[in-house]
């Protein structure tokens, strides 16, 4: 299992002019992500656990100071490796953990055999576990959207930028190739990651006249939009 240190995270709804313009200005000063394919970025694709009350959905719009989410993530529809992770926040500094599972370990927690969990012996899939048996957290729906990645090594600074927002409550399609269904059109989020401090270069860099920041995750607008 892998544990972050904390992390500061800004994001802003961005319109697609935005896009163009860091496109063109981003390169100048931060490398694209390794991961991107020809330049075009990548597909992200995220089933979210939720219970029936919706609590992580509704703690993230009531802005709770500390809060957490469970997802399941893979990355260009590849399944041979996929992750689980938690992502926590406390006092505006975020935090992430993440395990390993097999494709087939997936497809048993798809089905509601979440004993599969118990079976791994590993921190994270046993905390989820228990907490799938005592706050009824279940699989509830998936987030699907490409991303553009840059990075720049002073302030481990990340920017993304991300779009063609999709989404789906069959979480059955989470393990399938064929795009997730549901668009949600006309949103764009930029992100900005980063450790202590961000450089100035960077602030300027992604500072636009027409953005607007916001607390809501791509979780929270596929929702509620």
């Amino acid at each position: 299992m892998s544990k972050s240190h904390g992390r500061h995270e800004l994001k802003h709804y961005i319109n697609y002019a935005d896009v163009i313009e860091l496109r063109s200005r981003l390169p100048f000063v931060a490398k694209p992500d390794k991961n991107s394919i020809e330049g075009n970025g990548y597909r992200v694709k995220s089933l979210y656990f939720d219970n029936y009350n919706d609590k992580a959905l509704k703690e993230k719009i009531d802005g709770v100071n500390e809060r957490e989410k469970f997802r399941l993530r893979l990355y260009n529809d590849d399944t041979s490796f996929i992750r689980l992770e938690k992502k926590s926040k406390k006092n505006g500094i975020c935090f992430k953990e993440s395990a390993t599972i097999s494709e087939e370990e997936c497809r048993r927690l798809l089905d509601g055999d979440f004993a599969v969990l118990k079976e791994k012996e590993n921190s994270l899939c046993l905390e989820l576990y228990a907490k799938i048996c005592y706050q009824q957290l279940r699989p509830k729906n998936i987030v699907d959207y490409r991303r553009e990645a840059y990075v720049y090594p002073i302030g481990n600074v990340r920017v993304t930028l991300d779009y063609d927002i999709r989404t789906s409550q069959s979480i059955h399609d989470f393990l399938k190739s064929e795009p997730v269904p549901i668009p949600i059109s006309g949103v764009y989020i930029l992100e900005v990651k980063y450790d202590s401090f961000l450089p100035e270069i960077i602030r300027g860099m992604v500072s636009l006249s027409s953005r607007r920041s916001t607390s809501f995750s791509k979780y929270t607008a596929t929702r509620i939009i």
